[in-house]
C-alpha cells in the first residue's frame, strides 16, 4: 500500500471556512484511519475489552455520538430523547450491531458534521455556547475544536485496541 499524505497535507477541503479547516481535516483523517484499520477486522471481536479497555464498538459509537452531541450544542440546542438514549447505549453489547453498521453511522455523522462546518460563519466562533443541562460555558469555536480533538483522542485509543485484538488475542 502506498503511503498517502495525511488529510491536512492535501490542501483545503472545498466549502469549509479557512479557520475550520483543521477540524474538517481531523474528522476526515480519523475516518480514513478507522476504515483502514478495521479492514478485515474480525466481527466477533467488536465487543471485546482487552485489558479492560473500551471495545471497538464503544469507540465507534462514542465518536459518532460525541460529534452529534457537540454539533447539537454548537447550534444552541438541547439534546433530544433519541440522543440521550443513544448515549446511554454506548458500549452496551447489542447483537444487531456490526462493523458495517458502526462504520456507516460514523461516515454519516462525519458527513453531517462537515456540512454543518460549511454553514458555520467564522465570525461566530467566539459566540458563547452552553454545554448540557448545566449550560457549562464555552464558545462555538471551543465546541467545534473539541469535536475534532475528542474524535482524534478516541481514534488513537481505537487503533491501539484494534491492533491488540488483531494480533494478541
Amino acid at each position: 500500500m502506498s503511503q498517502q499524505l495525511e488529510v491536512w497535507m492535501r490542501g483545503p477541503i472545498a466549502g469549509i471556512p479557512t479557520l475550520l479547516q483543521p477540524i474538517a481535516h481531523a474528522l476526515l483523517q480519523a475516518q480514513e484511519e478507522i476504515h483502514a484499520h478495521l479492514k478485515d477486522f474480525p466481527e466477533s471481536k467488536i465487543w471485546n475489552t482487552p485489558f479492560d479497555c473500551a471495545s471497538v464498538a464503544f469507540h465507534l459509537q462514542h465518536i459518532s455520538g460525541v460529534l452529534d452531541r457537540l454539533f447539537t450544542y454548537a447550534e444552541s440546542k438541547s439534546l433530544t430523547e433519541d440522543q440521550l438514549t443513544a448515549l446511554a447505549a454506548e458500549g452496551k453489547k447489542q447483537p444487531h450491531i456490526t462493523i458495517h453498521s458502526l462504520l456507516a453511522a460514523l461516515d454519516a455523522q462525519i458527513t453531517i458534521s462537515l456540512a454543518k462546518l460549511q454553514s458555520t460563519e467564522e465570525y461566530a466562533l467566539a459566540v458563547p455556547r452552553g454545554i448540557g443541562r448545566k449550560q457549562i460555558p464555552t464558545t462555538l469555536g471551543g465546541l467545534l475544536f473539541h469535536s475534532a480533538e475528542h474524535t482524534m483522542r478516541h481514534t488513537g485509543q481505537l487503533l491501539v485496541t484494534i491492533k491488540v485484538l488483531k494480533y494478541h488475542s
